[in-house]
């Protein structure tokens, strides 16, 4: 797929119109390392583009009212936004108070770009890894449904695709049937990442199991067994459905479903580490059944809770290592933890643009099941006899 998605890229014949990037201010990193794969792999082909991000920008009055800016004309161009709704290191000041930017402000300034494309760009793609209200996914009470008004309200303003990662729940799709909507999973970069930082594992039944922490992630764990062709158990969450707290019904027990992990290393699956309270919960009641190495990974380690808990679990054995993606904000405390090992999908995103750009299906590119095989062929032979 590489030498492939290197060869369609900015293929003047095959493109559907000239692309354009917009990395938001709160993707500003992730842009970057997109942009810079896309303008080598053009170089490649005999391009010599310096750039394709778009200048723009979304200030502010001092009553906190805004609006977006497009410093370069996007005028006919594939224009893709790349927009990070849950970081929350973004500030913007208002009645003199610095204030931290939340997924709704980040979604309206969203909004207003698109508006300041005036209507003009061929195409509008949106790349939202971390989905606008995504864990309010179903109705179950008189409540609101964001993620999907939100979809439908993109539709509405002229975006054709959303690309995102690993959706709390990706039946949100339904909301907008008539709209491109990619929900990607990269599990092949997770086991890449793994191989590189994790030198002694070793994946075979005897040795490696996936567990899931819940009922929730358990198709996300699935995979992972499936294409590891190792042994699956799950956790499911005993609630006290009496009593909300949080806006939740409070867990009362972690209870256990599958074969012994007795001395085997054991990966856990998630989409977020939130305060990761029931991710802690799940490793020790692993370790009471005398585990091995607990590998931990969430698609965005979000950390709400700080990270003194995990500090902790460490330290105590608990738990070996975290990995996370960039695909969203992480803290400088977190990438200083020995403990934590980021995923990086930039490059996959590269791939992801330029497929559609070209016209081009992404089912290779987000099915990575071949390329999953070939990792573990290549690991199996470069692994030392005996390990």
């Amino acid at each position: 797929m590489s030498a492939k998605a290197g060869e369609i890229v900015l293929n003047a014949k095959t493109q559907i119109a000239p692309l354009s990037i917009v990395a938001m201010e709160g993707a500003k990193e992730l842009g970057e390392n997109v942009n810079r794969y896309l303008v080598e792999w053009s170089k490649n082909n005999g391009h010599s583009p310096e750039t394709f991000l778009v200048r723009t920008e979304c200030p502010r009055f001092s009553s906190g009212d805004a609006k977006g800016l497009i410093r370069n004309t996007v005028r006919g161009d594939d224009l893709f936004i790349i927009v990070d709704v849950g970081n929350y290191s973004c500030t913007y000041k208002m009645f003199g108070e610095q204030n931290k930017m939340s997924p709704d402000d980040h979604y309206q300034d969203l909004k207003r770009i698109i508006q300041a494309s005036s209507g003009k760009a061929r195409r509008i793609n949106v790349v939202m890894p971390i989905l606008y209200g995504g864990r309010q996914h179903r109705r179950n009470y008189r409540e609101s449904l964001d993620c999907a008004v939100a979809l439908q309200e993109l539709e509405n303003m002229g975006v054709e695709n959303i690309i995102t990662f690993d959706a709390h729940d990706s039946r949100v799709c339904n909301a907008v049937p008539l709209m491109g909507f990619d929900n990607v999973i990269p599990s092949y970069q997770v086991l890449k990442t793994i191989f590189k930082n994790v030198k002694d594992i070793r994946i075979d039944k005897d040795t490696f199991m996936i567990v899931s922490p819940d009922e929730g992630a358990l198709h996300r764990n699935m995979y992972y067994a499936s294409v590891l062709s190792v042994e699956l158990g799950m956790f499911y969450k005993r609630r006290d459905y009496s009593m909300l707290v949080n806006g939740r019904n409070p867990i009362v027990a972690h209870e256990y479903l599958g074969n012994s992990v007795e001395g085997k290393d054991i990966f856990i699956s998630d989409d977020i580490i939130s305060s990761g309270e029931s991710m802690l919960e799940v490793a020790h009641e692993l370790k009471k059944r005398k585990a091995g190495r607990i590998l931990v990974y969430a698609t965005y380690p979000i950390f709400t809770g700080g990270l003194s808990d995990f500090d902790k679990a460490y330290n105590e054995g608990i738990i070996d290592c975290v990995f996370g993606t960039n695909l969203t904000y992480r803290t400088p405390e977190l990438l200083s933890r020995e403990w934590f090992y980021e995923v990086d999908v930039s490059k996959y995103i590269a791939y992801l643009i330029a497929a559609l750009n070209h016209g081009v299906s992404t089912s290779k590119v987000i099915d990575p099941h071949y390329k999953v095989k070939s990792l573990l062929e290549m690991y199996n032979v470069k692994r030392p006899a005996g390990m």
